[in-house]
């Protein structure tokens, strides 16, 4: 089918917006901190700079668009996050100029780097806590490559939404929060007011996303004043109803449904750079209800749903990755944030989980051809044979979306990990890509682990021949080793030691995410 003037008009110019490196985040989360009160817990500053960002960046609605919101002040303006890691004037450099997915930078953009950003955050930044807390052999390790760690300039990430934003609004969380505030043990719980700090960074960071919302319809309502053409005019008045009420209360229809999710979403990545992306896992399941009642109470069509979700499509396309630093940005490009929508598998109960807006959204998928976001089939046997062959004939298209996922295979790996059935059901794969229970956990990438490099060492008895410094056990010389086991026995220490030296390191690197850069 053929995209609507408005969807392919919004797909070009998504497709045309040139990715950029926006200051405006680093200001302001920069302004915040120079003024932070410092007796502030760690969860309450968090939500407090939250805040700050939610009331005072920037918000637009584009033309003829109908799902709203950006992460930065235009379409694909990415933020940098420096309380995380702050870009040198070197990495933007780099950003600006290498040959595949550069991120322009405004020379505007350089000098407030220069000069406020770059000289204010400098020791303060997590990444400089985190090598500054690695000991001399991790350090060692990570400059020879043996490793990466995506935690000294990402956020923990890869967490999958479940259903409970479609049943109830940050409102009811709020009081879901004050119930829980009331319950604290203060007597025996010596835990209480960690505890109660996090709670009441929760309940702040609940009514920032409210503002935020507010601050979105309060522009549409200013843009429907100024339109001409009536039509456009009911559409920001409805926009301006939505953001009105989510996600402050729980969705009534699909609209609202799929502009609650956008806000969650744009609330996560604001907040920091999580690595991968945050998802809204089985989004068919999830909007499944909204979609039949619309579609039978005749206030949605099939074809105001099919324009909706191409709409909430290109908002993911909207939001590059965050650009790197250090080698890592020489080295490792994207734009893709890895959000992956998954379609199909089963339902909590083991029946199929495919239903008549699962062969929506892959129409929706075959007619975007979006870079972003990620899509997958969770494929069962309880699915029925349509399901397979409509996403093979997207497939075969060359476009690369949707991926292929065994669902039962998944659930039998969850369950085999020691979750519910229940919960091993719910859940699905992300990112680029693991598996897990959606709503439940996240689980943190931490970096590459390089084997062959590994090898390399062994074969040179704990040195590293790039630099001649001696980074490994001395595990002998292979020329004297007699059998092929002996070597392997000796590779299989260095493994291990390394492994151990990295282990270690990742214990350290969550402990200081948990304690100084949590997310309420």
């Amino acid at each position: 089918m053929s995209l609507s003037e408005r969807v392919s008009r919004l797909r070009q110019d998504s497709l045309d917006a040139r990715p950029t490196v926006s200051s405006e985040r680093a200001e302001l989360i920069t302004e915040f901190y120079e003024r932070a009160d410092g007796v502030l817990s760690a969860p309450m500053r968090r939500a407090l700079a939250f805040k700050h960002l939610l009331e005072n960046k920037a918000v637009c609605i584009l033309s003829g668009e109908l799902i709203v919101g950006e992460r930065g002040p235009a379409p694909k303006a990415t933020p940098t996050y420096p309380e995380v890691c702050c870009h040198s004037l070197e990495d933007l450099e780099v950003l600006d100029s290498r040959e595949k997915i550069p991120f322009a930078v405004e020379p505007e953009t350089r000098a407030v780097f220069r000069d406020r950003l770059i000289p204010f955050w400098k020791g303060r930044s997590l990444r400089e806590l985190i090598f500054g807390r690695m000991t001399e052999e991790w350090k060692d390790a990570y400059e020879a490559g043996i490793f990466t760690e995506f935690m000294e300039q990402r956020a923990p990430g890869h967490t999958v939404l479940d259903d409970k934003i479609y049943r109830k609004g940050f409102l009811d969380f709020k009081d879901d929060i004050r119930q829980s505030l009331e319950s604290l043990d203060w007597l025996n719980d010596p835990s209480a007011l960690n505890k109660q700090e996090e709670l009441k960074a929760m309940a702040i960071c609940c009514d920032a996303l409210i503002t935020f919302a507010e601050r979105h319809a309060a522009l549409a309502r200013e843009q429907a004043e100024r339109e001409g053409d009536p039509q456009r005019k009911a559409e920001l008045e409805r926009i301006g109803e939505v953001c009105d009420r989510v996600p402050a209360y729980a969705p009534r229809d699909f609209w609202e449904a799929l502009q609650y999710y956008w806000f969650v979403h744009l609330g996560v990545i604001t907040e920091l750079n999580t690595w991968d992306a945050f998802n809204p896992g089985h989004l068919d399941r999830h909007l499944y209800p909204f979609h039949r009642e619309g579609l039978a109470a005749g206030t949605l069509t099939q074809e105001q749903a099919r324009e909706l979700l191409q709409c909430f499509w290109i908002k993911f396309n909207n939001q590059p990755a965050p650009p790197k630093v250090g080698i890592t940005a020489e080295e490792s490009a994207t734009y893709t944030d890895f959000a992956q929508i998954n379609t199909g598998g089963v339902m909590e109960d083991g029946s199929d989980g495919v239903n008549e807006l699962t062969y929506l959204i892959l129409d929706v998928i075959e007619e975007m051809r979006l870079l972003q976001p990620s899509s997958s089939v969770q494929l069962s046997k309880k699915n029925p044979d349509r399901y397979l062959k409509r996403a093979a004939r997207i497939i075969r298209t060359g476009f690369g979306q949707p991926s292929v996922f065994n669902a039962d295979l998944i659930v039998q790996q969850l369950v085999r990990q020691g979750k519910s059935l229940e919960d091993a059901r719910n859940g699905g794969s992300s990112g680029c890509v693991e598996v897990g229970a959606f709503g439940k956990e996240n689980y943190n990438l931490t970096g590459y682990f390089n084997m062959p490099k590994v090898f390399e060492i062994t074969l040179n008895n704990g040195v590293d021949p790039r630099t001649g410094k001696m980074i490994g056990l001395e595990t002998g010389d292979p020329a004297s080793f007699s059998s092929f086991e002996e070597l392997m026995d000796a590779y299989r220490s260095q493994l291990r030691h390394f492994i151990d030296i990295k282990h270690r390191g990742n214990n350290v690197i969550e402990r200081l995410w948990a304690t100084r850069m949590p997310t309420p």
